[in-house]
């Protein structure tokens, strides 16, 4: 039996299952046991945050043999169908892909048709700001007064290049990228159901490479289970497979810097070098980290802002009093420019 990897084996079944989007889940949840759904939806968020799932979970509650319910079963086999895309009433089109006028003037007849075994039809376009203007204003009419039986759910992650009067025709519902704090508790649970071993802040490492996407999250948590074997995920293994610099690391450098000591930066940058740290990486997290330094500067409590230990926010309490007015600053620009020069560099080879 092939494998199948942590984000498709946890993607969400039901909204109670959505990670960090209570708010998406609680009105679509409150729209269908009211029965007050809207035709038309637009979901917009970065990427891997539950868009497309949502929008499953959406045409499964429409569909489901005991609703429309805000709750459905995932049993029945119209749910079944639809979890897997083999639904023949839920129809997922991939913008990209189907972008001219041709494209939506096959949409728009197909939508005359009545659903064949479920009460809706659901079309989900996914990446929709694809569509070239044409094609946006050939979808106009029907999206506004779709047949009664046909709902759209349409999903981006660039929702700036969607025209204003397609979303004076829809419902917008923002997905917000979930934080390293809930990204931990998510990957904690699925690695107990896994019945892998892991310290917090090896999942702490993963999370924060992920930058708010629980599908990159569970698809690196993927890679590092790969590594360790039937060992435990550690912060240094789950650091070292993902080619990154892990916070000690960090701490080192900072020190270094703010010490003037050029042999122990360049020491440092050499240990960095042998662990196979990819320098861009390495350029952005410090950055990162040097943003977290300020704010430890800054705040009587930072750890509702930086993604930190208790012990490291100690440490970097310690750091931050040797640090002289408009210094970070200047650090900040500095490394951010060099960083640019970085990738450059690496882009033109």
């Amino acid at each position: 039996m092939s494998y199948l990897v942590l984000a498709r084996k946890y993607r969400p079944r039901r909204f109670a299952d959505l990670v960090g989007q209570e708010h998406v889940a609680k009105t679509l949840s409150n729209a269908i046991a009211l029965q007050r759904v809207h035709h038309a939806f637009l979901f917009t968020g970065g990427r891997g945050v539950g868009k497309t799932s949502s929008a499953r979970i959406l045409a499964m509650a429409l569909s489901c043999e005991k609703g429309p319910t805000p709750d459905p079963c995932g049993v029945c086999d119209l749910c079944r169908e639809i979890a897997s895309g083999q639904s023949v009433d839920v129809l997922e089109i991939d913008g990209a892909s189907n972008t001219g006028v041709d494209d939506v003037r096959t949409l728009r007849e197909g939508v005359k048709y009545a659903p064949a075994r479920a009460r809706k039809k659901v079309y989900i376009i996914d990446e929709v700001h694809m569509l070239s203007t044409s094609a946006f204003n050939a979808l106009l009419k029907t999206l506004e007064e779709p047949p009664s039986h046909v709902v759209f759910i349409l999903a981006t992650t660039e929702v700036h290049k969607i025209p204003a009067t397609i979303m004076s025709r829809v419902q917008r519902y923002d997905f917000k990228l979930v934080p390293t704090a809930r990204l931990i508790d998510h990957l904690a649970h699925v690695l107990t159901a896994e019945e892998i071993k892991f310290h917090v802040d090896g999942l702490r490492v993963v999370a924060k490479q992920a930058g708010g996407s629980v599908r990159d999250a569970l698809s690196l948590l993927d890679q590092v289970i790969a590594f360790v074997g039937d060992e435990t995920i550690t912060a240094e293994e789950a650091a070292q497979v993902l080619g990154l610099a892990d916070n000690r690391l960090l701490f080192s450098l900072a020190e270094s810097v703010l010490a003037k000591d050029v042999a122990q930066a360049v020491r440092t940058l050499a240990s960095v070098l042998d662990k196979g740290v990819d320098l861009i990486q390495l350029a952005r997290n410090f950055l990162t980290f040097l943003h977290d330094l300020e704010m430890v500067a800054l705040l009587p409590h930072p750890e509702t802002v930086v993604d930190l230990t208790t012990e490291e926010i100690t440490d970097a309490r310690r750091l931050a009093k040797k640090l002289t007015p408009g210094l970070i600053q200047i650090l900040f620009e500095r490394w951010a420019r060099a960083s640019c020069s970085c990738a450059m560099y690496t882009s033109y080879g």
